[in-house]
Protein backbone atom coordinates (compact mmCIF):
# COMPACT_ATOMS: atom_id res chain seq x y z
CA UNK A 1 0.00 0.00 0.00
CA UNK A 2 2.91 2.29 0.93
CA UNK A 3 3.79 2.73 -2.82
CA UNK A 4 0.94 3.17 -4.00
CA UNK A 5 0.38 5.89 -1.70
CA UNK A 6 3.81 7.17 -2.79
CA UNK A 7 3.23 7.43 -5.84
CA UNK A 8 -0.16 9.23 -5.59
CA UNK A 9 1.83 11.98 -3.67
CA UNK A 10 4.22 12.52 -6.25
CA UNK A 11 4.03 14.49 -9.97
CA UNK A 12 2.00 12.85 -12.46
CA UNK A 13 2.14 13.22 -15.94
CA UNK A 14 -1.52 13.44 -17.77
CA UNK A 15 -1.59 13.45 -21.67
CA UNK A 16 -4.32 13.00 -24.34
CA UNK A 17 -3.66 12.20 -27.84
CA UNK A 18 -5.40 10.92 -31.25
CA UNK A 19 -3.82 9.11 -33.64
CA UNK A 20 -5.14 9.01 -36.95
CA UNK A 21 -5.02 5.40 -37.05
CA UNK A 22 -7.13 1.96 -36.19
CA UNK A 23 -6.24 1.58 -32.63
CA UNK A 24 -5.17 -2.46 -33.72
CA UNK A 25 -2.42 -0.52 -35.51
CA UNK A 26 -1.85 1.54 -32.42
CA UNK A 27 -1.82 -1.39 -30.19
CA UNK A 28 1.06 -2.97 -31.98
CA UNK A 29 3.16 -0.31 -32.24
CA UNK A 30 3.35 -0.20 -27.99
CA UNK A 31 3.55 -4.10 -27.84
CA UNK A 32 6.04 -5.61 -30.64
CA UNK A 33 9.25 -4.57 -30.01
CA UNK A 34 10.57 -4.64 -34.00
CA UNK A 35 7.51 -1.59 -34.14
CA UNK A 36 8.03 0.00 -31.22
CA UNK A 37 11.87 0.57 -31.30
CA UNK A 38 10.97 2.53 -34.56
CA UNK A 39 9.57 5.33 -32.84
CA UNK A 40 9.79 5.05 -29.19
CA UNK A 41 12.43 7.69 -27.27
CA UNK A 42 12.00 11.74 -28.11
CA UNK A 43 13.66 13.00 -31.20
CA UNK A 44 17.16 13.51 -29.25
CA UNK A 45 17.07 10.20 -27.68
CA UNK A 46 15.67 7.80 -30.21
CA UNK A 47 15.52 4.09 -29.03
CA UNK A 48 18.09 1.58 -30.31
CA UNK A 49 16.93 -1.15 -28.42
CA UNK A 50 13.63 -2.73 -27.41
CA UNK A 51 12.71 -5.63 -25.74
CA UNK A 52 9.41 -6.45 -24.66
CA UNK A 53 7.71 -9.98 -22.78
CA UNK A 54 4.13 -9.15 -22.88
CA UNK A 55 2.49 -10.45 -20.49
CA UNK A 56 1.69 -9.80 -16.84
CA UNK A 57 4.70 -9.47 -14.86
CA UNK A 58 6.88 -9.63 -17.70
CA UNK A 59 9.93 -7.32 -17.84
CA UNK A 60 10.14 -4.26 -20.64
CA UNK A 61 13.83 -2.73 -21.59
CA UNK A 62 14.86 -0.04 -23.96
CA UNK A 63 17.63 1.86 -24.59
CA UNK A 64 17.48 5.62 -25.91
CA UNK A 65 20.55 6.56 -27.50
CA UNK A 66 21.91 10.85 -28.00
CA UNK A 67 22.72 10.73 -31.87
CA UNK A 68 25.00 13.38 -30.51
CA UNK A 69 26.86 11.99 -27.91
CA UNK A 70 26.48 8.06 -28.52
CA UNK A 71 25.46 8.33 -24.94
CA UNK A 72 22.73 5.28 -23.56
CA UNK A 73 20.19 5.68 -21.36
CA UNK A 74 18.80 2.41 -20.08
CA UNK A 75 14.96 2.25 -18.52
CA UNK A 76 13.07 -1.11 -17.76
CA UNK A 77 10.17 -2.23 -15.70
CA UNK A 78 7.36 -5.08 -15.55
CA UNK A 79 3.58 -5.18 -17.13
CA UNK A 80 0.90 -4.41 -14.69
CA UNK A 81 -1.46 -5.18 -16.74
CA UNK A 82 -2.66 -5.93 -20.57
CA UNK A 83 -6.56 -5.75 -22.02
CA UNK A 84 -5.16 -6.24 -25.41
CA UNK A 85 -6.24 -3.06 -27.56
CA UNK A 86 -7.55 -1.18 -24.73
CA UNK A 87 -5.14 -0.50 -21.79
CA UNK A 88 -1.37 -1.34 -21.23
CA UNK A 89 -0.03 -0.58 -17.33
CA UNK A 90 3.88 -0.85 -16.55
CA UNK A 91 6.23 0.47 -13.75
CA UNK A 92 8.83 2.26 -15.19
CA UNK A 93 12.71 3.52 -13.92
CA UNK A 94 15.57 4.29 -15.04
CA UNK A 95 18.70 2.44 -14.59
CA UNK A 96 20.93 5.08 -13.56
CA UNK A 97 20.62 8.26 -11.93
CA UNK A 98 18.70 10.63 -14.31
CA UNK A 99 16.97 14.53 -14.34
CA UNK A 100 17.74 15.03 -10.70
CA UNK A 101 19.06 12.31 -8.71
CA UNK A 102 18.68 8.44 -8.31
CA UNK A 103 16.03 6.39 -10.06
CA UNK A 104 12.54 6.04 -8.96
CA UNK A 105 9.96 3.92 -9.58
CA UNK A 106 7.00 4.88 -11.68
CA UNK A 107 3.78 3.73 -13.18
CA UNK A 108 2.59 4.61 -16.63
CA UNK A 109 -0.93 3.53 -17.83
CA UNK A 110 -1.87 3.67 -21.27
CA UNK A 111 -5.30 3.63 -22.08
CA UNK A 112 -6.60 3.56 -26.05
CA UNK A 113 -10.08 3.90 -27.02
CA UNK A 114 -12.13 3.99 -30.69
CA UNK A 115 -13.29 7.70 -31.47
CA UNK A 116 -16.35 8.17 -33.80
CA UNK A 117 -14.46 8.78 -37.07
CA UNK A 118 -12.09 5.70 -36.68
CA UNK A 119 -9.57 7.29 -35.18
CA UNK A 120 -7.61 6.15 -32.11
CA UNK A 121 -7.72 7.95 -28.63
CA UNK A 122 -5.01 7.85 -26.04
CA UNK A 123 -5.18 8.87 -22.26
CA UNK A 124 -1.47 8.62 -20.99
CA UNK A 125 -0.38 9.05 -17.07
CA UNK A 126 2.92 8.69 -15.71
CA UNK A 127 2.28 8.64 -12.38
CA UNK A 128 4.75 9.16 -9.33
CA UNK A 129 7.21 11.39 -10.89
CA UNK A 130 10.28 12.14 -8.23
CA UNK A 131 9.63 15.79 -9.08
CA UNK A 132 8.48 19.13 -10.62
CA UNK A 133 11.88 18.90 -12.42
CA UNK A 134 11.50 15.10 -13.88
CA UNK A 135 7.94 15.71 -14.95
CA UNK A 136 9.11 18.91 -16.87
CA UNK A 137 11.18 16.45 -18.38
CA UNK A 138 9.43 13.42 -18.94
CA UNK A 139 6.43 15.60 -20.22
CA UNK A 140 8.90 17.04 -23.10
CA UNK A 141 10.01 13.21 -23.32
CA UNK A 142 6.88 11.92 -23.99
CA UNK A 143 5.08 14.99 -25.90
CA UNK A 144 8.45 13.98 -28.08
CA UNK A 145 7.97 10.36 -28.40
CA UNK A 146 4.22 10.57 -29.05
CA UNK A 147 5.21 13.44 -31.96
CA UNK A 148 7.14 10.36 -33.47
CA UNK A 149 4.59 7.97 -33.17
CA UNK A 150 2.26 9.80 -34.92
CA UNK A 151 4.77 10.35 -37.60
CA UNK A 152 5.44 6.33 -37.67
CA UNK A 153 1.61 5.77 -37.59
CA UNK A 154 0.76 7.95 -40.77
CA UNK A 155 3.89 6.22 -42.01
CA UNK A 156 2.47 2.55 -41.67
CA UNK A 157 -1.12 2.95 -41.31
CA UNK A 158 -1.96 1.53 -45.14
Amino acid sequence: MAVAEDLATRPTLHMTRVFDAPRALVWMAWTRPEMTVQWMGPVEWPAVSVEQDLRVGGAWRICLRSPETGQDLWQGGTYREIVEHERLVFTFKWDESHEDGPPADTLVTVVFSDTEDGKTHMDFTHQGLKSEQSLTGHRHGWTSTTDRLEAWLAANRD
